[in-house]
């Protein structure tokens, strides 16, 4: 397969990282190796970069992409909320900084036997970790209806979810639904007439659910944030780039409450439940793609960053 991957908000996020040439930087989600190649561009030989993904043919493209750089480097199959396991097993106690860019990889989207897109005919999969049990097949065809419609409803905030299941449980006691296209059609053809041919496919935001439901990505996130802000160090920075408004409102509650954690009523004259910042939020708006960036890559559209500085 060729591999095609277009870092999205890539100096802004590295930039946000105010990289030390001998420091300690982690990627989270490795994928291309987009952001990590900038990483290890500005490292020294003495600086370490470890890069985590679930997924083998990102390591194995990200390991040939970032091998001619000087600074040391791990690249570690699994999923980032195990990060202080991947630290401990690296030797590594506290490191300098940390990205998350959630969501699914390019590559990921274009390769259709992964069955992650739409647009492309591939096996009802979805699976970042090929490895993993639960895959898109099992959601679609063997959820009870009201799992199903609740998956939808909370993960992908769509409208008619009812409409769908109603569609994916008359099929399905025909026969299995096995492959994308075959999925992405019975959708549109459950969506409302006048709602079928608008700017975005009908199928998009039940497709981000099922994924969602398959990789647990949002039930993980706030583990892993705090294990991040754990291990960075002080004046340390977590960059997390988010891909739609359930992630990002996930990011943006999260590094409020580690700034002011206080549960204090109100009305009391001064803290005593002793709960302490612990960080300073760099971005105050999150950051967006320039219309150039989005103009070359459509898929950066929604993308937006959050920054926080360990105290």
């Amino acid at each position: 397969m060729e591999f095609s991957h277009t870092t999205v908000l890539l100096h802004e996020t590295v930039d946000g990282l105010m990289i030390r040439p001998d420091g300690t930087y982690v990627d989270g989600t490795l994928g291309g190796g987009g952001h990590s190649e900038l990483i290890c561009k500005r490292l020294s030989a003495d600086g370490t970069l470890i890069g985590i993904d679930q997924d083998d043919f990102a390591l194995d493209y990200a390991g040939r992409r970032l091998a001619p750089y000087a600074c040391r480097k791990q690249l570690v199959k699994n999923n980032f909320v195990h990060l202080k396991e991947v630290l401990g097993e690296a030797g590594v106690s506290q490191i300098d900084g940390i990205i998350y860019d959630l969501g699914v990889s390019s590559f990921q989207f274009d390769d259709e036997t992964r069955g992650f897109s739409y647009h492309h005919d591939g096996p009802l999969d979805m699976r970042m970790d090929s490895g993993a049990e639960l895959s898109a097949y099992e959601v679609v065809n063997a959820y009870p209806p009201e799992r199903l419609k609740k998956v939808l409803q909370v993960y992908g905030e769509e409208r008619f979810a009812g409409r769908i299941v109603n569609a994916i449980i008359k099929e399905r006691e025909t026969k299995p639904i096995e492959t994308t296209l075959e999925l992405s059609e019975l959708i549109k053809a459950a969506y409302p007439a006048k709602e079928r041919f608008k700017e975005k496919h009908p199928a998009r935001k039940s497709f981000q659910a099922i994924r969602l439901e398959v990789n647990h990505e949002l039930d993980i996130l706030e583990d892993a944030f705090s294990a991040g802000i754990e291990a960075l160090k002080p004046g340390g920075r977590m960059c997390i780039i988010t891909f739609h408004s359930l992630e990002d409102r996930i990011v943006k509650h999260f590094f409020k409450d580690k700034q002011n954690p206080c549960t204090c009523p109100p009305e009391f004259p001064a803290c005593v439940c002793g709960k302490k910042p612990e960080v300073r939020i760099i971005t105050r708006k999150p950051v967006l793609p320039a219309p150039e960036e989005i103009e070359a890559n459509r898929r950066s559209r929604s993308a937006k960053l959050r920054i926080a500085e360990k105290l």
